[in-house]
């Protein structure tokens, strides 16, 4: 695969080229020894795509594991515990023994290593905002991570997988018009390509 876009989000000091320049260069190793045309190995069945041989999401995801894994980049597990104290009486006696239990609900993360998170996504374009603007800010917030990675197709390589893919250019257009909070942390985009 090839880095074909880079975006900074909400790294006004420039600390993820300086504060985490060799894991970054470990990222970029990694994505660059990926061979995608292997991982065309999805079947297309839409309308647009019947029996065109796609990039695998699932694949693609196992071939950075496996070259991430073995560096001490280890996913990461946030265990949920929902509220339920905000149930109404009402709901309660109506419900109650038919409410579920919340066990083993979590968040998770792609990788963690020192205290940068990466999440690679292939999947729908909410999922990657989410991935930024919800799920590193709370891991930042519980002090599992101080910044975190992006890794997304861009536009080109999303066309040959699945409708629905989201992609660089997209989350990057949203992130420019938003803006900053001060509840983000910094997140390198990287926009990949085969």
């Amino acid at each position: 695969m090839i880095i074909a876009a880079k975006y900074f989000f909400n790294d006004k000091n420039n600390i993820m080229e300086s504060e985490y320049d060799s894991l970054l260069q470990e990222l970029y190793t990694a994505i660059l020894s990926i061979d995608a045309e292997k991982l065309k190995t999805k079947k297309g069945r839409e309308k647009t795509n019947t029996d065109k041989l796609l990039y695998n999401p699932k694949e693609l995801n196992t071939s950075i594991k496996n070259k991430l894994n073995p560096g001490g980049w280890i996913p990461f597990k946030l265990k949920c515990e929902y509220p339920t104290a905000l149930y109404t009486k009402s709901y309660i006696d109506k419900y109650g023994s038919s409410i579920p239990k919340f066990s083993g609900a979590t968040r998770e993360i792609d990788f963690v290593k020192g205290d940068l998170g990466v999440e690679v996504q292939f999947g729908k374009y909410a999922f990657m905002a989410y991935d930024i603007l919800g799920k590193m800010v709370i891991l930042h917030n519980r002090r599992i991570i101080n910044a975190g990675v992006e890794i997304v197709p861009v536009r080109r390589m999303s066309k040959s997988m699945s409708t629905g893919v989201s992609y660089f250019e997209q989350i990057v257009w949203d992130l420019e018009n938003r803006g900053a909070s001060n509840l983000d942390i910094p997140v390198l985009l990287i926009g990949i390509d085969s």
